[in-house]
């Protein structure tokens, strides 16, 4: 029986130099063959899609749609949101994570509580918090008419909106981070004699900083993608208050199929790139440590 056991163990799991067995071969191929089938059924057809119906018509129909000065708008406002978000969310991400991490005072459950908000509302009912608070029948809504003030249904309600789905992002990577990394050497920096601001530009940023460019890469994606929210304070207003996503959507409705998927593939395009950035940070920052 002795003699027999080794055998039989051989015969089932048949192993290579490197110790895997037959089936556990068979069972990461297998895995790696569902993902990538997933993948491509749920991600790489419908991405292909958007650029095979966008060229249908030809590069020159393709081109021309960005001709359009509702599309040019559109682009420009998405673009402008973003470029506004990003480092208004940075700066709080920043100032947030570190207070978290460094510091012990009442309220900070509270405070986390808070900054994980936008994860869990609907960005639909966000929107529609802010029409509640400075719309015209809101809260503040005579005060702004009054003084000639537009948010509802203009650029500063579309930011305003965009930065309350967003802002987690940044604070979220860094908070996690900053605990994990523990407060020695800032510690040893002002024992040393570095006051608080070199002490974080010195110290704390360096430490970070793969972690910050990370949050700030999906706070970008998410700012340029974000619909329901945009969709609530924006109004609709074609040539003014559309971004990209909206703009999506209302040539669509109008059957401009090549106009809405040619603004999808830019969307798309945008994407990727942020993707690609996202992965070459990773890469880097993993490289580095």
């Amino acid at each position: 029986m002795a003699g027999v056991l080794p055998d039989a163990l051989r015969d089932d799991a048949v192993t290579r130099p490197g110790g895997d067995t037959l089936w556990a071969r068979l069972l990461r191929w297998t895995l790696i063959a569902v993902s990538l089938a997933f993948l491509a059924a749920l991600l790489f057809a419908p991405l292909a899609t958007v650029f095979a119906t966008a060229l249908e018509h030809g590069l020159r129909l393709y081109l021309a749609s960005f001709a359009d000065a509702d599309t040019r708008s559109a682009v420009r406002l998405t673009l402008l949101t973003a470029a506004v978000v990003v480092p208004l969310n940075t700066l709080f991400g920043l100032a947030a994570s570190w207070c978290i991490a460094k510091f012990e005072f009442k309220g900070k459950s509270f405070l986390i509580t808070l900054i994980d908000l936008p994860l869990a509302v609907s960005p639909v009912i966000s929107g529609m918090v802010y029409v509640l608070l400075f719309g015209l029948q809101g809260w503040f809504g005579h005060y702004l008419q009054e003084h000639g003030i537009s948010i509802i249904f203009a650029l500063p309600g579309i930011i305003i909106a965009t930065m309350f789905v967003t802002f987690p992002y940044v604070a979220r990577e860094l908070i996690p981070l900053m605990q994990q990394l523990g407060n020695d050497e800032e510690e040893a920096a002002i024992t040393m004699g570095a006051g608080a601001w070199m002490t974080f530009f010195r110290v704390t940023l360096p430490k970070v900083r793969w972690g910050l460019i990370y949050g700030v890469i999906l706070c970008n994606a998410r700012a340029m993608g974000e619909f329901g929210a945009v969709s609530v304070v924006s109004g609709h207003i074609r040539g003014l208050t559309n971004t990209m996503p909206l703009h999506i959507e209302i040539l669509y409705n109008e059957y401009n199929f090549v106009g809405a998927f040619a603004v999808a593939s830019l969307l798309t395009l945008l994407a990727v790139l942020t993707l690609v950035i996202k992965t070459l940070v990773e890469r880097t920052g993993y490289k580095r440590r």
